[in-house]
């Protein structure tokens, strides 16, 4: 089992909430500082920003192997769009380990969105 930040449209009630069916939800949780959302399109964005100081709001979920590979391919992986890569989170959750995606193109001009989505 891996578990995985999900931030925008993986969330509960969010459109593509569907691919963790069967998956189990673990708890809300926020990202350390560091960590901002961009919209680029009909999606949330997250990228790196040395000056954001309140990191990413989101779930976690533990997910099977098949799930992730799907949610891979949802996520453009393969196509460069999103890379998904290790996240710290704030306490009570610091000792978790997860993983989230994170966006891989240029968010100038772009709608920046903060902490949370939508």
């Amino acid at each position: 089992m891996n578990p995985i930040f999900v931030y925008g449209t993986l969330k509960r009630g969010g459109r593509y909430h569907s691919y963790l069916a069967g998956q189990q939800f673990l708890t809300t949780a926020c990202t350390i500082a560091g960590h901002t959302l961009y919209q680029p399109a009909d999606y949330p964005a997250m990228v790196l920003d040395d000056t954001d100081r309140k990191g990413v709001t989101g779930e976690v979920w533990q997910v099977n192997a098949a799930c992730l590979q799907a949610l891979d391919q949802l996520e453009g992986v393969h196509e460069h769009l999103y890379a998904r890569k290790p996240v710290k989170l704030v306490p009570p959750h610091a000792e978790l380990t997860v993983e989230s995606y994170f966006y891989l193109r240029p968010v100038t001009g772009h709608p920046h969105l903060g902490s949370t989505w939508p």
